[in-house]
């Protein structure tokens, strides 16, 4: 249960929808667009895993969902969190949004925990700041440490954020995020610097969550085999741009893009625990790199001459398949 309201409740009032989303950075040379007509849903009770090297473009992506871009960023498109365009609001209802309707989780908790307030006073204060009881916030906060996986939730209210270990100070950043009853929660590498083991446990903590609360969830990972664990559907980004998206099972196992498909075969566990991996070669072009034509052509073993010039659109390629490749049906087979 999230606050007073139901999982099912919750599902059937969440929905994003991305629509030609585009950022721009200012920047010594001028303007940088650093998102680049990205588009794509979640649904209610469905997590969508954003997928890309570093310098794709994802988590500016969903920074922009959340509205946490740097000073001087214009956005255009659309971004519509049941059915009102955030990019319309006021910014008084934007930030009422943030950390309520819509909640992140960080890569780095210790970066975004405040060091000198005990983690229950922290998660305390967002449910204080959405007119909980006083009464009724530590009981709670005690609530969310547990549901968090937390040990000894009681124990470890007074305790301050260098006091836990890495994974440990992911579920208190997991518990601030649930504190404000989000429908939507953005999850920004939230494995990335823990061993293997405590990211099982946190991802399957997270699957978990998102499932028994019926939340909207969007993943974004560097690490292909994250997101074939926990997300329902997939968008690959490269360069700022979409370069393929679909459902999780069907993207992985065949890839509409040559991008894609170096990225699945650079991780042998994500189909097979036999197979040798092959490192995508070269170097990721970023939106300040970005070639002409497809962007991931210079690294393409496919490569045409109409690559080099042209920029293929996303289309549909299949029914729910999307891919920005203007072979993806020889690819596809």
């Amino acid at each position: 249960m999230i606050g007073t309201r139901s999982a099912v409740e919750v599902a059937a009032a969440s929905s994003l929808e991305v629509a030609g989303l585009v950022v721009d950075l200012p920047g010594p040379a001028g303007r940088l667009r650093v998102v680049d007509e990205v588009s794509f849903d979640i649904p209610p009770a469905t997590t969508v895993g954003l997928i890309g090297e570093s310098g794709s473009g994802k988590t500016m992506t969903a920074n922009a969902v959340i509205g946490l871009l740097p000073e001087g960023a214009t956005l255009g498109g659309e971004l519509r969190w049941r059915n009102e365009d955030l990019l319309q609001v006021p910014a008084a209802r934007r930030r009422r949004l943030r950390g309520h309707e819509i909640a992140m989780i960080f890569q780095d908790p210790l970066a975004a925990l405040n060091p000198t307030q005990t983690v229950g006073r922290q998660v305390g204060e967002i449910l204080r700041r959405a007119g909980r009881p006083s009464g009724e916030v530590r009981r709670r906060v005690l609530e969310l440490f547990e549901q968090a996986g937390i040990p000894d939730p009681a124990g470890r209210l007074g305790n301050y954020p260098h006091q836990f270990s890495g994974g440990m100070r992911q579920r208190v950043m997991i518990a601030l995020a649930l504190a404000g009853s989000p429908a939507l929660l953005l999850a920004d590498e939230p494995t990335t610097a823990l061993d293997v083991t405590v990211q099982a446990r946190i991802l399957r903590l997270l699957r978990d969550i998102q499932q028994d609360e019926g939340l909207a969830m969007l993943l974004v990972s560097h690490d292909l085999r994250v997101v074939a664990h926990v997300a329902h559907q997939v968008v690959v980004m490269y360069a700022g741009r979409v370069a393929e998206r679909g459902p999780t099972a069907a993207v992985l196992s065949k890839p509409a893009h040559p991008y894609t498909r170096a990225l699945v075969d650079s991780v042998p566990a994500v189909r097979t625990r036999t197979a040798l991996a092959h490192p995508l070669p070269g170097t990721p072009a970023t939106p300040a790199n970005r070639p002409p034509g497809c962007a991931f052509h210079p690294r393409c073993p496919v490569a045409r001459e109409r690559c080099r010039t042209e920029q293929p659109a996303v289309r549909e390629v299949s029914p729910g398949r999307w891919t920005a490749c203007h072979f993806a049906e020889e690819l596809v087979g």
